[in-house]
């Protein structure tokens, strides 16, 4: 059975966004994402540094990512569990479940990442879901365009150097 994609229209009052054209394949974009040691030099805004801790690639896997700041031990980071991967399409996960479908003790996002051909490589969108707009509002505030932001062109400067 194939199921059609959900078609979302964000909300502004609920929803952050943010997207980029990224000149490299689509294919290498999706390996930077799904592969742990190409994600872990991309995920957090440098200086920090990742360390995958899961990537199980599929509905109800975990997805768990650790930080280290300033060469301190490593910390976690994000605790969560994919709720659709789209092979070189799209994946989602949300911080409101960890793996194996357990409810998280905090957890405020759904996020979707797409990947789309673009004529200069890949159109690269994240589309990020709250519960309410204070948790919204707090994201924004936290430097989700500049988070957000900063780690999009670390994974263009990863795969377009590759490219």
């Amino acid at each position: 059975m194939t199921l059609s994609p959900v078609i979302m229209t964000p909300s502004p009052d609920l929803d952050l966004t943010m997207s980029r054209i990224i000149k490299a394949p689509r294919a290498a974009v999706w390996a930077a994402w799904t592969d742990p040691r190409r994600f872990e030099q991309w995920w957090i805004p440098a200086p920090a540094t990742c360390r995958v801790a899961a990537m199980d690639l599929r509905a109800g896997g975990a997805f768990e990512t650790l930080m280290s700041e300033g060469g301190s031990a490593f910390s976690p980071h994000l605790d969560a569990c994919f709720l659709a991967v789209d092979p070189a399409e799209r994946i989602v996960f949300t911080n409101m479940l960890v793996g194996g479908w357990r409810p998280a003790p905090r957890g405020f996002i759904t996020a979707v990442i797409t990947l789309k051909d673009h004529p200069l490589g890949t159109e690269y969108g994240a589309y990020v879901m709250h519960k309410d707009g204070a948790d919204r509002v707090k994201h924004e505030e936290l430097g989700f365009h500049d988070g957000w932001g900063t780690v999009a062109a670390q994974l263009a400067a990863l795969v377009e150097r590759q490219a």
